[in-house]
């Protein structure tokens, strides 16, 4: 790889030991990238992850500098954002039953959490802050996905505090990532090597799917090509529930009638929504992905007028019913590209 955007650049990963921050590790820690920055509270999934790139990429993991820390303590925050140049925030409590239990610690987190690392990044004059965010922030029914609202809420908020020249603030929102760490698709393959059921929540339950890669290549675009407040969105496929588990047990060698339903889990919805009917209204269109711009007004509405002929996206909602839905036989041929399903098909 030639020279990168992140050329010397020292980019740090809030959350950093989860699945994100691993493939952002893949992706560019043997590139021109001058440091990596992973920042958790969790010590030993750091020294697991110190060991294995250690091992993995002995000649670059001098680059990967270990801060153990929490996003809910701004304190802890503030010695690691020293001589930062980029943030990834990926760092939340992310699973929907767990969160619909503890609302309180989702705040914490999610919303707190993100107050406190936009304000250190800011005060340490750090040039660009890319928040993850989710699908389920968009019409929330559930904790997590409200405090993720909140958390976009909070972004867009400050980014109307910042010299835009100075520090950038962008959020990216995509649906479920393909064996992410808590995922579904792991648990399969071990109740099918187990020879037990597949539990599935709700066959016509639809989700919007995509790798981590692609979830590197959102945040990376939104890095690229975002401004200050924007709200990005990957125009990713979908599918039921049903064909995901089917394409599963076809490369995994289960029983297509050995599915249980077991029901909708606590908070969940039956389709999730990237883009709401309020924000078609001013996204536009980038090719493979959309961008929600942030509303630029002040509180002083007595300003501002609205033309009643003013164009409007088309679109009226962008949600996983009426994107594409993928087959069993195209869900099957990408979840095979996963570096993640490759390995588990060679386990013996």
């Amino acid at each position: 790889m030639g020279k990168t955007i992140f050329e010397n650049k020292v980019l740090m990963i809030t959350g950093g030991t989860g699945s994100f921050g691993n493939a952002v590790l893949n992706r560019f820690l043997t590139t021109d990238i001058g440091e990596i920055r992973v920042f958790s509270r969790d010590e030993k999934k750091q020294d697991d992850m110190r060991h294995e790139y250690q091992a993995k990429y002995p000649e670059y993991a001098e680059k990967i500098k270990f801060y153990i820390g929490d996003v809910r303590n701004i304190d802890s925050i503030r010695p690691a954002m020293v001589g930062v140049d980029y943030i990834f925030h990926a760092a939340a409590l992310k699973q929907v039953p767990s969160c619909e239990f503890f609302p309180m610690e989702a705040v914490r987190t999610n919303v707190i959490g993100t107050d406190n690392v936009l304000t250190a990044a800011i005060d340490a004059g750090v040039k660009s802050i890319i928040c993850l965010s989710t699908d389920k922030a968009a019409y929330p029914v559930n904790a997590m996905g409200i405090t993720k609202a909140l958390e976009e809420r909070v972004a867009v908020a400050k980014s109307r505090m910042v010299d835009p020249a100075k520090t950038k603030i962008c959020c990216t929102r995509y649906g479920n990532v393909m064996c992410s760490r808590g995922s579904v698709i792991p648990l399969w393959i071990d109740q099918i090597r187990a020879g037990k059921p597949i539990t599935i929540t709700d066959p016509t339950m639809t989700r919007f799917i995509m790798s981590l890669d692609e979830a590197v290549d959102l945040v990376l675009f939104a890095f690229e090509n975002g401004e200050n407040g924007d709200i990005l969105v990957q125009k990713a496929p979908a599918c039921t529930i049903e064909t995901q588990a089917k394409a599963v047990i076809r490369m995994f060698g289960g029983d297509e009638n050995d599915i249980k339903v077991i029901g909708i889990r606590h908070g969940e919805k039956m389709y999730e929504t990237l883009l709401t009917n309020e924000e078609c209204a001013n996204a536009i269109d980038m090719g493979n992905f959309y961008r929600v711009p942030a509303d630029k007004r002040g509180l002083n509405y007595d300003k501002y007028f609205k033309d009643g002929n003013a164009d409007r996206n088309p679109l009226t909602e962008f949600n996983s019913n009426n994107t594409e839905l993928l087959s069993v036989e195209a869900v099957e041929k990408k979840i095979a590209a996963l570096s993640y399903i490759q390995e588990r098909l060679a386990e013996k």
